[in-house]
């Protein structure tokens, strides 16, 4: 990338990296909560109505951030226009999921969680406005304003979350926090001066609904894959069950989010701007420098968070079977993290349809490896699910190199060279530190993955 590109994708990097270490540590801090004040059958109720709208919020806003940020006509006209679409569909499966929650629930073996599916169905007009309003600042590669409606609206629902957790209002607690942050995006982006006006354009949504035609099944099979654990579990173990993998998700799922997601949102539009500049002959460049950076970052918070897996019994001993889940899935998000990284590369290569053929491959064999491991228990589930992925990373990688933008394999070599080393340090250092008060283990592993990190750097670089 040139110099001025390179500079732009650092600094939103940074930026946009803040801003999910708010949002993704005030999610934290409700897990924590809810882990203190709510059964794990509690906990399993409320993730499966979360799951539910997450999936919604997906089906409104597919391809928004692309469409917005590929664009060649006037940005905001086109972002008008996607806002009308979005606010559509989202109206409409808000009706949807409040008028259908009793049967959906039922099917999902969990009734109890039909009034949680009501309430946190209200959401998705609000998070599909704030969906429009976040994708034109991508465009513009200006990640600074999205603190505020982003990182302030999280801050706010959190906080919510946590009180009424602690006053005994049980699942409801999440339902109304997730509200209370939906409502308040889009106010604070407009604050932040992120307002869309709905408009309508014949052409620009002609354009739209081509593009969200190819590229929107593949948002819609990414939260799937993020989220069909949920009903298969709970159908196949109960609410309980639910209740531990979804806590051993959640923190397997925060580095995916903090880094994968962070560099993903940067490096999309990025690659769009090369594009439209005639420079695609640096995409591969600019795609090692993603990748590499997905594995050191993501990679080593993946390590440690494996190595001290055990650590799930400060919230209470009832949760230390989720710490093996832990393990597993510590695997299946890194594997993630790198179909995250070379989906955007794909996509914005002009290949959606590979892509899509990538998310609905492993779609379809992480739903069947669930159906086969599920009645063994969760962790075998977690292990199904990383051994799956672990299939699917080469395909991304065959992928990438036919639409012309993969990093050739001595470059992957390198990427993965700080890594592994520091893995190899690491791993022996987390056993021999087994017996070790708490913060002697985590700065211990930290300072070890981060120094093996830094020599080989030095090493390259000299």
């Amino acid at each position: 990338m040139t110099e001025t590109v390179a500079a732009l994708a650092a600094r939103g990097s940074l930026w946009l990296g803040l801003v999910n270490l708010v949002t993704k540590g005030s999610q934290v801090v409700v897990t924590v909560a809810l882990a203190a004040f709510l059964a794990p059958s509690e906990l399993g109720l409320v993730t499966l109505a979360v799951s539910l709208v997450n999936i919604g919020q997906v089906v409104q806003s597919m391809g928004v951030y692309d469409v917005v940020a590929r664009t060649r006509r006037d940005a905001r006209e086109m972002a008008g226009t996607v806002l009308t679409l979005s606010v559509t569909v989202g109206v409409a499966l808000a009706a949807a999921g409040f008028l259908a929650a009793g049967p959906i629930s039922a099917a999902l073996g969990a009734p109890e969680a039909a009034p949680l599916v009501r309430l946190a169905a209200l959401s998705l007009p609000f998070t599909a406005i704030g969906g429009v309003q976040m994708g034109l600042m991508h465009r513009e590669l200006d990640f600074r304003r999205r603190m505020l409606p982003d990182a302030g609206s999280a801050v706010a629902g959190a906080c919510v979350t946590v009180t009424l957790a602690a006053a005994g209002l049980g699942p409801y607690s999440l339902a109304v926090g997730l509200l209370v942050t939906a409502v308040l995006q889009p106010a604070l982006g407009a604050v932040a001066g992120g307002w869309v006006p709905a408009r309508w354009d014949p052409r620009a949504a002609t354009e739209a609904v081509r593009w969200i035609g190819v590229v929107g099944p593949g948002a819609v099979v990414a939260i799937l894959l993020a989220n069909a654990h949920y009903p298969i579990l709970g159908r196949v173990l109960g609410p309980a069950a639910v209740g531990l993998y979804s806590l051993a998700f959640r923190v397997a799922w925060a580095p995916y989010l903090m880094v994968a997601v962070v560099l993903g949102a940067v490096a999309f539009p990025v690659y769009s701007r090369l594009i439209r500049d005639g420079r695609r002959d640096e995409l591969p460049g600019a795609v090692f420098g993603f990748t590499r950076a997905v594995l050191v970052v993501a990679g080593g918070m993946y390590l440690l968070a494996a190595l001290l897996a055990d650590l799930v019994t400060l919230l209470g001993e009832t949760w230390r079977p989720a710490a093996p889940v832990l393990v597993w899935l510590c695997g299946y998000g890194l594997g993630c993290c790198l179909m995250q990284a070379w989906g955007e590369a794909i996509r914005a290569a002009g290949r959606p349809g590979s892509y899509l053929g990538l998310q609905l491959a492993h779609l379809g064999l992480s739903l069947a490896a669930l159906v086969v491991a599920a009645p063994h228990g969760p962790v075998a589930a977690a292990a199904a699910q990383a051994a799956v992925v672990a299939a699917v990373v080469p395909a991304g990688w065959l992928a990438m190199r036919a639409a012309g933008v993969a990093p050739s394999p001595r470059e992957l070599g390198r990427a993965l060279a700080a890594p592994l080393l520091a893995g190899a340090g690491c791993v022996p250092l987390g056993w021999a530190l087994g017996a070790a008060p708490t913060a002697v283990r985590v700065l211990g592993l930290l300072a070890c993955y981060a120094g093996v990190v830094a020599a080989v750097e030095l090493v390259r670089r000299g």
